[in-house]
């Protein structure tokens, strides 16, 4: 079936079409498209076409599409009852096996989104130190929550107004308990803090920042603001909802030197469906109902077919670790396509970290918000459409990630290389 036709269909039962934003083609123009079906690194789309897949569900693929082990995992768990409100043994072993991976951390409380889980984290906060303010990065998402949708990244900076918030629907009373300062500048944390002294129950950053583009933390940026929190008797929450799993095994956080107070984590460690986590010292997570006084809750948290997906995953990750292979072919992906902008003089640039790459319109890399907002959303279009129509998916916005599973071969590498060589001459 047609793209048009479904999301004409779309558009009158769903809120444009999608069901979230980051679906739509706003940022990007035309028609989104509708996937099929998906196996190892490529996607089938609904008109029949099959394209390389450098979404990946957002980062949370890590293993490629409809993994043979992951399906089967699910199937048994599937098979045996796919919800029941009620504990399962699985929860208890997938607890277990993340919380061995996380130095620092004695307990996890499951939830079923990213989003889920920094509301928790925030909340735990301010429990934690019976303060009301968070600080949070210009440019860095922390999900949809009122009171973090501020200068929140891809959302608001797709839609292009310029909006400080991301919508309509915040309340500023909320608002105002947020406070936001540029990422990478630790300077900024020190004022903030010592305005604020003895008000700021949290500083929460991702470590490596995906929601402006790929925009990895300067030189002991993360050691100083993680010394800067401490000293203000704040705590710090890691937004690895993105970062853990994804670089390596556990959380970015660790492999950077910092010890958070608090760290989310989602995607790659959901292997595929809506499970998200945060996990913490036992002084802090021993808040949390029923133990403690800070609610949360959630009928589906620790769903047994998402956990046992999500153990399987673990499993695989550990037993074979992809994250050499994952950069190697992230890095061979981002120098072609960088080579094949310089050759056709187009002001297009890969900024690339680890496992993770942007390729950003604009002829220099960005530090934070200000130079990704700087970028050349019109001509990121161009090579967008461009590199779909050559049978590549990337992102439909200039201020994402791409992303490879260990399903991507360096055949696929070779086609998207490529693909960009004729967009860049032929679309840009």
């Amino acid at each position: 079936m047609d793209h048009e036709t479904l999301f004409t269909r779309a558009c009158r039962v769903i809120p444009g079409g999608v069901n979230s934003p980051v679906r739509a083609f706003n940022a990007v123009g035309g028609t989104p498209v509708f996937v099929s079906s998906g196996k190892g690194s490529r996607l089938t789309l609904a008109d029949g076409r099959e394209v390389i897949d450098c979404c990946c569900s957002w980062g949370a693929v890590i293993l490629g599409h409809a993994d043979p082990g992951v399906t089967e995992a699910v199937a048994r768990a599937a098979a045996a009852g796919t919800t029941f409100g009620i504990a399962t043994p699985g929860e208890v072993e997938f607890a277990e096996r993340l919380i061995a991976r996380l130095p620092g951390m004695d307990r996890v409380r499951v939830v079923c989104s990213g989003t889920e889980a920094v509301m928790t984290a925030v909340r735990l906060a301010r429990g934690a130190t019976g303060r009301d303010l968070i600080v949070k990065c210009e440019g860095c998402y922390h999900g949809h929550s009122d009171g973090l949708l501020t200068k929140a990244g891809s959302g608001a900076m797709t839609a292009g107004d310029g909006a400080e918030t991301a919508g309509d629907g915040l309340p500023a009373g909320i608002l105002r308990h947020t406070l936001t300062i540029p990422y990478n500048d630790a300077d900024a944390l020190a004022r903030v803090l010592d305005a604020h002294r003895g008000r700021v129950a949290a500083f929460v950053v991702e470590p490596v920042a995906g929601n402006m583009g790929c925009v990895p933390p300067l030189p002991g940026y993360l050691e100083r603001a993680a010394a800067l929190t401490r000293a203000a008797g704040a705590l710090l929450i890691c937004d690895e909802v993105i970062n853990a799993y994804r670089f390596r095994l556990g959380l970015y956080s660790h492999g950077a030197g910092i010890e958070p107070d608090l760290v989310t984590m989602g995607k790659v460690i959901g292997g595929g469906f809506p499970l998200a986590a945060v996990a913490g010292r036992a002084d802090i997570m021993d808040r949390l109902a029923p133990v403690g006084r800070v609610y949360q809750a959630g009928t589906l948290s620790g769903n047994p077919v998402a956990v046992a997906a999500a153990l399987e995953v673990l499993k695989r990750l550990e037993s074979d670790p992809p994250y050499k292979r994952l950069a190697a072919r992230a890095k061979r992906v981002a120098d072609g396509i960088d080579a094949a902008a310089v050759k056709a003089g187009v002001p297009l640039r890969v900024r690339r970290h680890a496992t993770v790459f942007t390729p950003f319109a604009s002829d220099r890399l960005p530090t934070d918000l200000a130079g990704a907002r700087a970028c050349d959303t019109a001509l990121y279009a161009r090579f967008f459409h461009g590199m779909l129509r050559r049978g590549v998916y990337l992102e439909p916005s200039q201020f994402e990630l791409c992303f490879l599973s260990d399903a991507h071969t360096d055949a696929d590498a070779d086609a998207i290389i490529a693909a960009a060589e004729a967009t860049l001459q032929e679309d840009c």
